[in-house]
């Protein structure tokens, strides 16, 4: 089964974003926006009104990456501002996980974890059964300009046979220098979702581009 392509947001043209919401619509399965705080991580990014705009054009679910402390407290917000998919940082949060993914079930959206790559994949596992995915950062969140770490695989083919041998429906997201060069072995490894900014926005085709990573 082919991957899900979930572009980010954060590279599109903000100047026209309508036209980069339209070739999402058109071509790619998801959109991915990255809420950025500037404490969990050093960068800000964008809030609900960009979420809201992008929400008011999209025909496709909306992928909101939560970079933020204290997320539990945003949730309602962006449920309600148009979140399909909501996933925040394990590290993030003092409070029970099991709690907060509850939170964003009862919101009627679907709730996942994210790490980051020095986090074990093995941290995820108690919650599994209460994730509808888990995203596993092939690049340090937050951080522009990185190359994709390698011992992503790994992680993803970790973390996918611990799905399978519980009869889960968990699916794996990956986040951070994917592109074509990477994709067909990450989707080997166990990945579901790929989560591409540059290798689309920046591509002189992006149609080709996310047709080259859905395959």
């Amino acid at each position: 089964m082919a991957a899900l392509i979930a572009p980010s947001m954060l590279s599109a043209d903000f100047l026209h974003l309508e036209k980069d919401v339209q070739m999402v619509n058109a071509y790619a399965d998801l959109f991915h926006l990255d809420i950025m705080d500037g404490r969990f991580v050093p960068n800000l990014s964008y809030g609900f009104p960009i979420v809201e705009a992008i929400a008011s054009k999209a025909e496709k679910p909306l992928d909101v990456h939560l970079m933020i402390c204290s997320p539990h407290v945003y949730i309602e917000r962006f449920c309600k501002a148009g979140a399909s998919l909501l996933s925040f940082h394990l590290n993030a949060i003092h409070e029970d996980p099991e709690a907060v993914l509850g939170l964003i079930k009862n919101h009627g959206v679907k709730a996942g974890l994210a790490i980051n790559p020095d986090i074990p994949v093995e941290k995820l596992f108690p919650y599994l059964d209460q994730c509808d995915f888990v995203l596993l950062m092939s690049v340090f969140a937050g951080f522009g300009g990185q190359s994709f770490i390698e011992e992503t695989y790994e992680r993803v083919a970790k973390t996918k046979e611990e799905i399978l041998r519980r009869g889960l429906k968990t699916q794996i997201e990956v986040d951070g220098g994917v592109s074509p060069k990477n994709a067909r072995q990450l989707v080997e490894c166990g990945a579901d979702i790929l989560v591409a900014g540059s290798a689309v926005f920046k591509s002189s085709d992006p149609q080709q581009t996310i047709e080259l990573m859905r395959k």
